[in-house]
């Protein structure tokens, strides 16, 4: 199995470049990294974990500024949004960032899509809550007809592009109903998120990875039905903290890869626990 880190990388944490590097070395798959463009102050939103929210979320680093740094200190290490809030941002700037990244690394960047549980961070950005899942459905076909080969016009529900000439494109070709770089759809289970994945995505990105046993079914039944190729889904379980018997579990699973839980900390500690981790390879 495959191994990969997500982090909370800021301002006060270890730097992009020398964790890039030190995951390389050490024979990790990848690094995914979270994003979130502000936190207001007054919000009522609560923290889906419980509790307060921790203050990394407001110190946040641009994924795709840090990713690119990772890229160009790395040959291999997968670079990962885990995940990128697409309703957010304009979609036609967004798939410039994604297609550029894309092809400056070689083709290795897979795009985490998320709907997002911050509804004032949402709300700042023009997002009415309620649709964010059809806005972000609709962003991501527009990005795929300025990623397609020839020139392409869309028209959509929240936005349009004239047939366009944008490059770079990315490097992964069209697969199914699917262009641009592996893309991953991060979420809880549900019939509306699996109609989602086989629609638009290569594979779902299980926060936790908890109850794979009972929804991996689900899903894969979803995606047969939407006429997609049953050995092509991936699944990618995020945010995990590992044990030996997890890790066995999602190989049993079929599970080829994983995205391990790191700490928003200084070189010290994330390094000290990356050697821990290292024994799971």
């Amino acid at each position: 199995m495959r191994l990969a880190v997500t982090i909370f990388l800021t301002d006060e944490t270890i730097t992009p470049t020398r964790l890039a590097r030190e995951l390389e070395q050490r024979g990790f798959a990848g690094l995914y990294l979270p994003e979130h463009t502000h936190i207001p102050v007054e919000r009522t939103s609560p923290y889906p974990a419980g509790g307060d929210l921790p203050p990394e979320y407001g110190r946040t680093l641009d994924p795709f500024v840090a990713l690119g740094q990772a890229a160009a200190v790395t040959e291999r290490l997968v670079l990962g949004t885990g995940i990128t809030l697409v309703a957010q941002h304009d979609p036609i700037d967004l798939a410039k960032q994604i297609a550029t990244l894309d092809h400056l690394s070689g083709g290795r960047l897979t795009l985490g899509v998320g709907y997002g549980w911050n509804v004032e961070e949402a709300a700042d950005h023009g997002v009415e809550w309620r649709k964010r899942r059809e806005l972000t459905r609709d962003r991501m076909a527009l990005m795929r007809a300025l990623w397609a080969d020839e020139p392409t016009a869309y028209e959509g529900e929240f936005g349009s592009v004239r047939a366009s000439t944008a490059y770079p494109k990315p490097v992964q070709k069209a697969r199914g109903p699917v262009n641009g770089p592996r893309t991953l759809i991060g979420g809880a289970a549900g019939p509306k998120m699996f109609a989602h994945i086989s629609e638009y995505a290569d594979g779902w990105l299980p926060i936790g990875g908890r109850g794979l046993s009972e929804s991996l079914p689900l899903l894969r039944s979803v995606w047969t039905d939407a006429g997609r190729d049953p050995a092509a889904l991936q699944v990618v379980p995020y945010a995990v903290r590992p044990t030996p018997g997890k890790l066995a579990h999602y190989a049993e699973l079929g599970i080829e890869e994983a995205v391990l839980q790191l700490p928003p900390a200084g070189e010290a500690e994330v390094l000290g626990l990356l050697d821990e981790y290292a024994a799971y390879l």
